[in-house]
């Protein structure tokens, strides 16, 4: 079973990364060594499983005192083993209880120094010192659980001045995107911000009745849609270089992203209106297999075919239903729907532009050779059909 993380472990590789240097590898022939490094230049900063895109979700409550509790929702086990989070829960756990009682502590004591380096409390614009403790470490998960020894949860505790005026939080760029909850107990108000990877949140005004957000949204999830796409959107970024590599006409290629385009902003608005959605375990196969389709025609013509526009457009509804998902996680400011829809969905566009660009400058410039199609377009649809199929399968069996 994969274990949910909220932090990023920047020692540790994708095992997809492995995959694709074993497959590069073992191929005989020059030209697929050359269509493997294609697509890795893609693939390489990318997260090994699409749309693990899990939101590091963090609860500070302010109280009456001036003592205040923030929980991060982390792996704190891989953490502490510098696992990467989509290491078996069996595995991890194994490793952690093979140690020694003295090993163990001091391995909870290194985690907690990590929690601490990795983030930042200021109060009154001032760097604040809190405690960190593990409330999980020792206590059984919940049935149904993944087994775990430190637990889900890192605390951070301190106190503050009565007459403190502002606070405020950020974590470093070893976690992913941040869901930041700030309650005030006395004032029964709070506010809720989402914040990219190392950013800080605006200082939050104690004692302030309104509910207030972030800067920009609009801004703001615009960053967070380009993210979800390069570096972290494999899936996504695979099946636009699919359709960047049927054809050297660039006609046949803004035929083919318009409609995925269009598509996915439908289903995007829709899904997120309540108005139309499809549930993940039939939604992210789909995708899987949008991917292998692509691929698979690449290699079985040439040239923009009548019906590919209409087949993109279907598989573009599919992943916008996708993009949905990862919307949900982040969650919307109140109030601030539009904005923050029409942000996320020009990220999405910005980073597909930016896949195609940078396909463009890897081997855009030799379209017109003719050994293109035999080095480049063949070997590299086989590999992201290969992908595609695998992930149908791994997603469809992960999620019956």
């Amino acid at each position: 079973m994969g274990r949910h993380s909220g932090c990023v472990i920047p020692a540790q590789a994708g095992t997809l990364s492995a995959q694709w240097t074993r497959a590069c590898a073992a191929a005989p022939e020059r030209v697929w060594w050359r269509a493997a490094a294609f697509v890795v230049a893609f693939c390489c900063a990318a997260s090994a499983f699409a749309h693990d895109f899990s939101i590091t979700r963090v609860t500070a409550v302010i109280k009456q005192d001036g003592s205040y509790l923030i929980d991060l929702r982390i792996d704190v086990d891989a953490l502490a083993l510098g696992a990467a989070p989509n290491e078996s829960s069996e595995e991890i756990e194994a490793a952690l209880r093979a140690l020694t009682p003295t090993d163990l502590a001091l391995a909870e004591t290194q985690v907690k120094r990590t929690i601490q380096r990795f983030t930042r409390v200021r109060v009154d614009g001032l760097l604040d010192d809190p405690r960190v403790d593990l409330p999980e470490h020792g206590v059984e998960p919940p049935p149904g659980s993944p087994p775990s020894v430190f637990g889900t949860i890192a605390r951070l505790s301190g106190h503050m001045p009565l007459d403190a005026k502002e606070f405020s939080f950020a974590a470093s760029r070893a976690f992913n995107a941040v869901d930041l909850t700030i309650l005030e107990e006395e004032a029964l108000s709070g506010a809720r911000f989402t914040l990219s990877p190392g950013a800080e949140s605006p200082p939050y005004l104690l004692h302030e009745s309104k509910l207030r957000t972030a800067d920009s949204p609009l801004a703001r999830y615009l960053v967070l849609g380009f993210e979800h796409i390069v570096p972290k959107g494999l899936d996504h970024i695979l099946f636009v270089l699919g359709l960047f590599l049927l054809s050297i006409k660039t006609r046949a290629l803004l035929w083919q992203v318009t409609a995925f385009t269009v598509a996915h902003s439908i289903t995007l608005a829709l899904s997120m209106a309540s108005i139309a959605s499809l549930p993940p375990r039939v939604v992210e196969p789909l995708i899987a297999l949008s991917i292998a389709y692509v691929a698979i025609e690449n290699l079985c013509v040439r040239e923009l075919k009548p019906w590919r526009p209409a087949v993109v457009f279907a598989f573009g509804l599919l992943h916008g239903m996708g993009f949905a998902g990862v919307l949900r996680e982040l969650g919307l400011p109140p109030g601030q729907f539009v904005p923050a829809l029409v942000g996320f969905n020009l990220g999405v566009e910005a980073g597909q532009l930016a896949v195609i660009a940078t396909a463009f400058v890897l081997v855009g410039w030799f379209r017109n050779r003719d050994w293109y199609r035999k080095a480049i377009i063949l070997p590299a649809s086989a590999l992201i059909a290969a992908v595609g199929l695998y992930w149908a399968v791994e997603r469809a069996l992960g999620m019956a």
